[in-house]
């Protein structure tokens, strides 16, 4: 059950919020359409319900707020625009790496692709699908920790008919399980077919609260869609007629050559436009909607005039030409909106009736204020649907004193995958990006290998990792800073952690997955990058290159070093400025900005050699060091005794800082 108290957006400047006080509830077992025009607030109001926009109001899961639910996504299955993901991600990758994320067996992915009916896709690439089976991957999404309640913004936006009622049955099916369903619509006609209960906003402010049969008799009503070359002249044709016949005929002007005839006929229409010699190119019964404001049946029409009559509020006939109504007889009031025109029954207590609801047409009253949720009573403790009481205040006849304002609506961190590393081994392996870098690294290094031994006057070890002194970082250091990069900047850019948050989840487990396959990335490229390179130069020129230097350890822990700093740099850098460009600039400005200041640092008379630390500490804890541990104590020292050794380090702590305060910050807000 989804229970939601006093919605209201933040506003800016001087412009009205989206959504301002939206109280509902969406009961279990059952399928509720959240209806409104492009506009009216329904994906402000979604975001606010589940705690990515900032704003005012209280959401209840099954009795609890999202952020006091430990795994969200097993109880709030959303989806949110598009599907997020890499385009060059398999659909079955791409589940299996949400399955980590969310904490579930593998086998879940296989479950759901056929459930939505993409087994035979499983293999395609998200960039490939159509907007029907990017919604059914969508669901899938949704589906895949196998949740209580879905939330689904727009799921039928720009299907076919035939995908439609798919995607509407598996919403039945779902809440016939006994789940939760909360999906929008700018189509009411969809609304009332797919769902068993409608709330229906208007500019952000709900305006009906009802089940589907009570909105599809009092909001659905039949026309007559007309398209003739003289559309104003029939309109007032139809219009004039109709105040003479004192017949409640509701003419609205679509735009162009298009009218809709609400309470007439074809008959009618056709023969009013034979009489009067006006060309007709069209004429026929369509099922329309009179959108927030629509009124009753045109056979109810003439009840609804008498009432309307007697309680002294009916409005004389009016004559609007252009994208408003232009002929209307007999009916209590007339509003336009949209370019549509919507009736406004009225009656004795100033309130129209809305299925099971009341709701106040003045949000001033005061005997209907505690009904709607006023200021004084927005964080009402309950609101209910059909006979559900609508709280304590009005079942005792006296308003408790409540705040003025509902609770504050903070943007929550997002969770970390339950399993991070394994989510991190398959989103690395998911995609061809880290293969081809690390290829296109190795021939490049070959070549520069080749090119270097060919000019003469290089090093062995710089000839070894191809690393020219005009470069400030050979190509395997490069390569791995940038794999570093793309382990945040793909989250980034392709968000599948947190939809529609412009975030990940900045959590030390996450993190630390990350820097581990990097790490391992790293050390791989390195081995590879070294052996590629010896093994070309033995064939073009010999063994005479590719002989082992005598001081071959401290050289590899440099070497081993230099590549895997690089790529935590990337990480970190990611992580903390959130873009790949960042991760791989910060890479490159180690050696060109920071190795200068070490260098000037390091030169200093203060310094003390690195070279004697071993036998310094022999001299302090009067021990032996086993199985020649001198050795790889010395190899350390040397790495960070060197200006790119003691930059990489100065900046991998200054990166790690960044990236813890900003990962406390987000905790404290």
């Amino acid at each position: 059950m989804i229970q939601a108290f006093g919605l209201t957006s933040n506003s800016r400047k001087d412009l009205p919020p989206a959504v301002d006080d939206v109280s509902f509830e969406a009961r279990a077992g059952r399928v509720t359409a959240l209806l409104g025009t492009s506009g009216a607030g329904k994906t402000t109001a979604l975001r606010l319900m589940l705690e990515l926009q900032q704003g005012r109001g209280l959401t209840y899961f099954k009795g609890r707020p999202l952020h006091r639910i430990a795994h969200p996504s097993r109880e709030v299955g959303v989806l949110m625009g598009e599907v997020p993901g890499h385009p060059a991600r398999t659909v079955r990758g791409h589940l299996r790496m949400l399955c980590a994320a969310a904490g579930v067996p593998v086998r879940r992915a296989d479950e759901v692709l056929e459930v939505v009916g993409l087994v035979s896709l499983r293999d395609e690439r998200l960039g490939t699908l159509s907007r029907g089976m990017d919604r059914r991957l969508g669901l899938a999404c949704a589906l895949l920790p196998d949740p209580h309640t879905l939330v689904l913004d727009a799921p039928a936006d720009g299907l076919s008919a035939r995908e439609s009622r798919w995607l509407h049955g598996m919403l039945r099916a779902h809440a016939a399980q006994g789940g939760t369903v909360l999906f929008t619509t700018a189509e009411p006609k969809e609304a009332a077919r797919a769902a068993d209960h409608v709330i229906t906003l208007e500019q952000g402010r709900l305006v009906a609260d009802q089940a589907a049969a009570e909105f599809a008799r009092t909001r659905l009503r039949p026309r007559v869609a007309v398209r003739t070359p003289h559309a104003a002249r029939l309109a007032a044709l139809l219009g004039k007629e109709a105040r003479t016949a004192h017949r409640s005929v509701e003419v609205v002007r679509e735009g162009g050559n298009r009218l809709s005839v609400y309470g007439s006929t074809c008959a009618d229409v056709g023969e009013t436009a034979f009489r009067h010699g006006v060309l007709v190119h069209q004429l026929a019964d369509e099922v329309g909607d009179m959108g927030p404001g629509a009124g009753p049946f045109p056979g109810e029409s003439t009840e609804a005039a008498q009432d309307a009559r007697a309680g002294g509020t009916g409005a004389d006939p009016v004559e609007l030409v252009g994208k408003e109504v232009v002929g209307e007889a007999g009916v209590a009031g007339v509003a336009v909106r949209g370019g549509q025109a919507h009736d406004t029954p009225a009656s004795s207590s100033g309130s129209c009736a809305h299925g099971e609801r009341v709701m106040p047409a003045d949000r001033t009253v005061p005997g209907d204020q505690a009904a709607h949720g006023s200021p004084d009573a927005r964080s009402g403790p309950a609101v209910g649907s059909g006979d559900t009481a609508l709280g304590p205040a009005i079942a005792s006849g006296a308003p408790a004193p409540l705040p003025p304002l509902p609770p504050p609506i903070s943007v929550r961190s997002a969770p970390g995958p339950l399993r991070p590393l394994r989510y991190e081994l398959r989103r690395a392996a998911g995609i061809g990006t880290g293969f081809l870098t690390a290829a296109a690294v190795l021939v490049t290094s070959a070549l520069t290998a080749v090119l270097l031994a060919r000019v003469g006057h290089t090093p062995q070890a710089r000839l070894l990792a191809a690393w020219p002194r005009e470069l400030p970082l050979p190509p395997a250091a490069l390569g791995a800073g940038l794999l570093g990069a793309l382990a945040f900047g793909d989250e980034f850019r392709h968000p599948a952690l947190a939809a529609d948050r412009g975030t990940v989840p900045r959590r030390l487990g996450l993190l630390t997955a990350k820097l581990v396959v990097a790490t391992a990335t790293a050390l791989a490229l390195a081995f590879l990058t070294v052996g590629c390179d010896a093994e070309v130069l033995y064939l073009v020129y010999g063994r005479e290159l590719t002989e082992v230097p005598a001081d071959w350890f401290s050289l590899s822990a440099s070497w081993f070093g230099l590549v895997v700093a690089c790529a935590w740099a990337g990480v970190l850098a990611a992580g903390v400025f959130r873009s790949t460009t960042a991760g791989l600039a910060a890479v490159v400005a180690v050696p060109v900005l920071v190795v200068p200041l070490v260098q000037r640092a390091l030169e200093g008379e203060s310094v003390r050699a690195a070279a004697g630390l071993p036998a310094r500490l022999r001299e302090v804890f009067l021990l032996q060091w086993p199985f020649g541990g001198e050795r790889y104590l010395v190899g350390a020292a040397r790495v960070i005794a060197q200006p790119v050794g003691g930059a990489l380090a100065l900046s991998l702590t200054a990166l790690l800082c960044a990236y813890l305060l900003t990962t406390l910050r987000s905790r404290v807000r």
